[in-house]
């Protein structure tokens, strides 16, 4: 095709799953460009957590739609998405951060999520794993859980093979094609295509998407470090629920063949490109878990490794039009999960996918949630998300 009716650029969770949503909902030419191979970046080798206790309500609406998304996938789609609900803790360790936890569960439960508040001695005297007394306690929801990132890259490839959407792996998006301030084509590295439509997805790659679209658009990359132990004996990883460590950014989950899988991410670490696997502060880190976790104390590691996940400065995703210096650009939208892929990316992808048919989306507030909220130097006048891991709070522009 040398014309399509929405052309999505970006292969990762949210390109492909906008690219099956506007098929499924009708979409007759959609054409996904995707420079490397499907799910190539961090969509293959994230953790897979899937929360839905955020700290604002943008956060906790895709986190609660992402969660109803994965769990009807097998009746949409030809491989379901291998969602989990497992439960998840999220701890306190000051009175401080007890009184943050019970304003997150009144917002939560205000919005729909179900959710409640387990003291110290409720988290000891349930099979968590948790050291004794490790804890002032901790919101806990029954519905939060995981899936597996490969799982679900298969999965929105079959899906994109069954919806007949045209899939360009290695072509890569070059530039738009304006008219009048509307998008009328897309440039790509196999040639142009004709089209009304854009949707600008990308990941740690957002900012050279945009950079591309002749924008500017606030997103980076940093390094996210992730390790399954060997078999866990002290407790059985299936039936504790997942843990996320705030203060030190560690979350935990069950891993493959008994084993433990958890994640962390350096605050102290520039943002960059980084696939290679820090060992010191893997050590570092290890000490706080197994603190946390005597269970895992001294055991090895079936496997290691790094990925380069994206950001947003204020930890809030990207959805709305794309905004140049000439002024708003009718036809492409810019979509990102702010380093939230599995835990958002179907729904933001909705969204992506409702700004392209109707130009707005009925049950998510994008009022703030656009490009328009950042200043030249890439600043945002919001609040950033506060239940997030602690990636940089700025971005090169």
């Amino acid at each position: 095709m040398t014309s399509a009716d929405v052309v999505v650029v970006g292969g990762g969770t949210v390109g492909a799953w906008t690219a099956v949503q506007l098929a499924e909902r009708g979409v007759k030419r959609v054409v996904l460009l995707e420079k490397n191979t499907l799910g190539d970046g961090a969509s293959s080798r994230a953790a897979g957590m899937v929360r839905a206790q955020g700290g604002t309500e943008p956060a906790i609406v895709l986190g609660m739609r992402t969660q109803e998304f994965y769990a009807a996938s097998g009746d949409r789609f030809p491989l379901d998405c291998g969602f989990v609900a497992q439960g998840y803790l999220m701890p306190c360790f000051s009175d401080a951060e007890v009184k943050q936890a019970h304003d997150r569960i009144a917002l939560q439960q205000k919005l729909g999520l179900t959710v409640e508040w387990w003291s110290s001695s409720d988290i000891d005297d349930r099979d968590t794993g948790l050291a004794p007394g490790a804890t002032l306690g901790a919101s806990y929801a029954p519905g939060d859980g995981y899936i597996d990132a490969p799982r679900n890259v298969l999965a929105y490839t079959a899906a994109l093979t069954a919806f007949g959407v045209d899939v360009r792996e290695r072509c890569r998006f070059t530039g738009l094609r304006m008219s009048g301030g509307r998008v009328v084509g897309v440039d790509t590295s196999d040639g142009p295509i004709d089209t009304d439509h854009v949707v600008l997805t990308g990941g740690p790659k957002l900012a050279e998407v945009g950079a591309a679209a002749g924008a500017k658009v606030p997103a980076g990359g940093a390094r996210h470090q992730v390790v399954v132990t060997a078999p866990v004996t002290a407790f059985d990883v299936h039936e504790v629920p997942m843990v996320f460590d705030l203060p030190s950014g560690i979350y935990w989950r069950p891993g493959e063949a008994g084993g433990l899988l958890w994640g962390m991410s350096n605050p102290l670490e520039p943002p960059g490109v980084a696939a290679d696997f820090d060992e010191a502060y893997f050590l570092k880190m290890r000490d706080r878990i197994e603190d946390l976790l005597p269970g895992i104390r001294g055991l090895g590691l079936r496997r290691s490794w790094a990925a380069t996940i994206d950001y947003t400065p204020d930890h809030l995703p990207i959805l709305g039009p794309l905004l140049t210096d000439d002024g708003t650009v009718d036809g492409a939208v810019v979509a990102s999960p702010a380093g939230h892929g599995m835990m958002w990316g179907p729904a933001v992808a909705e969204v992506a996918t409702d700004l392209t048919l109707t130009g707005k989306c009925d049950w998510l507030d994008l009022t703030d949630l656009g490009l328009d909220r950042f200043d030249a130097d890439g600043n945002s006048r919001l609040a950033p998300e506060p239940i997030s891991l602690p990636f940089p709070e700025k971005a090169t522009i």
